[in-house]
């Protein structure tokens, strides 16, 4: 039976990030498992492609950690390897005082979080970046930005194969069982053949089936909290973006369920109004074009001059929430599972926004995650 250093179970942005840190480093053989036929074929390519400032989030939680941190990575790496990327900034808006007052909000965990490039913009300010908005209160983000997420996934991809990284698409991990000293893998080829290989560690970057992965190995789902809850986001496109001058991210104050359908210029010019949110039993891409009123009366707000006409649909995606419909906040889950009889096992759970901004700050701590266990633990697997 083969025997392996690190399997990573799935290769969205959030596996290849790690793919390409952990291939730098001491480990001989890695090899990543995707179940679809290519990288970054659900979440990752299904999303804003927004880089965030790290401002919603509670201070010290790993949302609020790995979006500053991930943030001021990818910049780097985007300016040193020529990923397409763009710093245009946000505009958090306000169109009564109930809102104006989240934006107040912000600012403050903004501040706590020690993300201290913030400004109000006063009303003039505003009329001068963006003439074709309306606001009673600007909230300026100057750190936010946008980024190619497929350029950047070939990008690392690329890096680990040359780094000896071995990918086998089309094959999906059907049973994981714990030894003494090694994880025994199972995992169905395109086929229907079954085939079993040996490997010291596990990272579970499984995205929307991270829950599935974890209950392979023996852990309860629901004991530990570590359910998935399938939230959809819908996207429509405005179809003639030369009608409206927009050259910053222009967002609406957060809700309960998201941060609020917003509008993002792409880097080829086009603009897109979304995502919504919407808790789903099932994944399904389907965009449902009677939101499209919905959509034109939320962003109306904000861009007066949108019309129903205006839009046409774009793209869905399904956020891998822990956060129920019902829940408060939830961060993400990255964490070696030692203490629960599961050693170098890397959970990595309820990856959704800011997961794009935050990927390669992830990759960091599954680094440091697996380090510290193989010291722990002797590392290896006999």
């Amino acid at each position: 039976m083969q025997e392996i250093d690190i399997v990573i179970i799935g290769a969205g942005v959030i596996g290849l990030a790690v793919s390409h840190y952990l291939s730098s480093g001491s480990a001989k053989d890695i090899v990543v498992v995707e179940k679809n036929s290519s990288f970054g074929q659900e979440t990752s390519s299904r999303n804003s492609e927004v880089i965030h400032a790290g401002i919603y989030y509670p201070r010290d939680s790993l949302k609020a950690k790995t979006s500053i941190r991930g943030k001021h990575l990818l910049y780097e790496l985007c300016s040193e390897c020529g990923i397409p990327h763009k710093r245009i900034g946000k505009l958090l808006v306000a169109s009564d005082n109930e809102s104006a007052g989240k934006l107040e909000t912000i600012y403050g965990n903004a501040l706590e979080c020690g993300v201290k490039s913030l400004r109000f913009l006063e009303k003039e300010e505003t009329r001068e970046l963006e003439p074709d908005i309306k606001a009673e209160s600007v909230l300026f983000s100057p750190d936010s930005g946008i980024i190619d997420s497929h350029s950047l996934m070939k990008f690392l991809y690329q890096s680990a194969k040359q780094r000896k990284v071995d990918f086998a698409f089309s094959v999906e991990v059907i049973g994981i069982n714990r030894n003494k000293d090694f994880y025994e893998v199972a995992a169905r080829e395109p086929g229907g053949d079954i085939f079993s290989f040996r490997t010291g560690a596990v990272v579970n970057c499984a995205g929307l089936n991270s829950d599935g992965i974890a209950e392979m190995v023996g852990m309860d789902a629901e004991k530990h909290r570590y359910r998935i809850h399938y939230c959809k986001g819908q996207y429509f496109r405005i179809s003639d973006p030369g009608r409206f001058s927009i050259n910053h991210l222009i967002y609406p104050p957060p809700t309960e369920l998201g941060l609020g359908i917003h509008i993002t210029p792409d880097l080829a010019g086009g603009l897109r109004v979304g995502p919504d949110a919407k808790y789903v039993a099932e994944i399904d891409y389907d965009i449902d074009e009677k939101d499209k009123e919905i959509f034109c009366d939320s962003v109306r707000k904000f861009l007066p001059g949108l019309r129903q006409e205006d839009m046409i649909p774009d793209t869905a995606g399904i956020r891998p929430r822990l956060k129920g419909e019902r829940d408060g906040f939830r961060d993400f889950i990255i964490r070696n599972e030692s203490e629960q009889g599961f050693p170098n096992f890397v959970n990595l759970i309820g990856i959704d926004s800011p997961g794009l901004t935050s990927c390669l700050a992830i990759a960091e701590l599954v680094v440091k995650e697996l380090r510290i266990s193989q010291l722990n633990n002797g590392g290896g697997h006999g």
